[in-house]
């Protein structure tokens, strides 16, 4: 089974990048310390010290493993440049909420980079998917746990 495809943007590539290398180098490093010391404590059955760091270090080099499998399947997508006509990867796409007229400005990234408290949500998202490929003007329909809302795509920058 092919792995998954992860779309990145240059700056999302890079930082997945400096987190990796954090971790290898530097979060490695202190971990083995920290095992060091808490193992000249003495026995270690009762350690809590030792299986904190224990842990720890199995997070981390979980994390590492992520991170290379995410990058070994990236692609990073190409930022738009001018006026676009359709929303795509990395549009910035201006929502009106046609029941309230609020109006909500979204970034369209990958998975990977997505977060939604700073206004990037996600290509797979319900929202995300619903104005891929449409045009300003274009009404779009999601669902939602609050049942169906209804969204004008104001602009596309």
């Amino acid at each position: 089974m092919a792995e998954k495809e992860v779309l990145l943007s240059l700056d999302g590539l890079k930082q997945l990048e400096q987190e990796l290398l954090y971790l290898r180098t530097v979060k490695r490093m202190e971990v083995a310390e920290r095992i060091k010391q808490a193992r000249e404590y003495g026995d270690i059955s009762e350690n809590s010290e030792y299986e904190d760091a224990k842990n720890e270090q199995a997070f981390i080099e979980g994390r590492i493993l992520v991170l290379e499998k995410m990058l070994r399947n990236a692609r990073v997508i190409d930022e738009p440049v001018g006026q676009q006509e359709v929303v795509v990867l990395g549009s910035t796409v201006v929502l009106r909420d046609l029941e309230y007229g609020d109006e909500h400005t979204y970034t369209i990234v990958g998975t990977t980079e997505a977060d939604p408290a700073h206004n990037r949500i996600s290509n797979e998202s319900p929202v995300g998917r619903a104005i891929m490929g449409q045009r300003v003007g274009t009404v779009v329909a999601v669902d939602a746990p609050d049942g169906v809302i209804q969204y004008e795509i104001v602009a596309i920058k």
